[in-house]
């Protein structure tokens, strides 16, 4: 929490945070060209974000794209502007929302936290089926190997979603996994209610990619979700940018709280 405060104390970053919240995923090389600062200190200045996970980082191919993170300002959010007086520090309070509402591009969504829990146990937290059961509500069938299928089971909806781009793309353990998101189907979209019209946009969108990447960090895990593939004007995108903030918090909270054990 103390990187955070120190990250936002200062002009340039802040100045480094409005221009990712103007268009999110941008290289070195594009923020500094709008920024009056040396490349060297827009370089030294992004470390710092995201020391304090304000700015998240992804390679393609050879470029290093920054994007917003919304994950610390969630829970300043939930420890501070939650307990005192909204009045009293709206800065930050406008500040969460901004950031909430620019975690992503037009066709990517990006979001890193942290899990006070090692990459074996947020990888089973991930693909074991009593776990995303008891925290997400959904379960995940496969033996997540490279080209299997994945079933995708609503209990509470009595939905269960599987098809041939429902596969594993990339899967090394307690590192990286990759597959093809779930199918927006009629009987899932008339399951949630979905506006029909969107419904039917949903259904026709080309389908999208979630990867995790889970990496040490002392008795931690940062684990980033990138969401990708979507379509400009994507009806799936802004719900997707939505829960997984959501997601990945109830993921947080059960492996830190223990409850994993009743399942495991």
């Amino acid at each position: 929490m103390d990187d955070v405060f120190k990250a936002l104390a200062d002009p340039s970053r802040r100045e480094l945070l409005d221009s990712l919240n103007t268009r999110n995923g941008q290289t070195l090389r594009e923020l500094s060209a709008g920024l009056d600062m040396a490349r060297q200190s827009v370089s030294k200045h992004l470390g710092i974000l995201e020391e304090a996970n304000l700015v998240t980082t992804i390679w393609h191919g050879r470029e290093k794209l920054h994007y917003l993170n919304a994950e610390p300002i969630n829970a300043i959010s939930e420890r501070w502007i939650k307990q005192y007086e909204r009045q009293r520090i709206g800065a930050i309070a406008d500040l969460k929302t901004a950031l909430e509402s620019i975690t992503m591009t037009e066709t990517d969504f990006v979001y890193t936290t942290y899990i006070e829990a090692s990459p074996e146990l947020v990888w089973r937290g991930l693909t074991d089926p009593a776990f995303t059961r008891a925290y997400w509500g959904m379960t995940f069938e496969s033996d997540w190997k490279v080209g299997s299928g994945i079933v995708v089971t609503h209990p509470n909806r009595g939905v269960t979603i599987s098809d041939a781009e429902m596969i594993v793309k990339v899967s090394d353990p307690f590192t990286r996994l990759s597959y093809g998101w779930q199918a927006y189907s009629l009987e899932f979209t008339d399951a949630i209610k979905m506006d029909p019209a969107d419904a039917d946009h949903a259904r026709g969108e080309v389908r999208s990619t979630v990867t995790y990447e889970l990496v040490a960090d002392g008795d931690q895990t940062k684990l980033t979700v990138l969401h990708t593939g979507f379509q400009p004007g994507s009806v799936v995108l802004p719900d997707i940018s939505n829960g997984w903030p959501r997601v990945m918090a109830w993921l947080k909270t059960y492996l830190e709280s223990g409850r994993y054990l009743e399942a495991a």
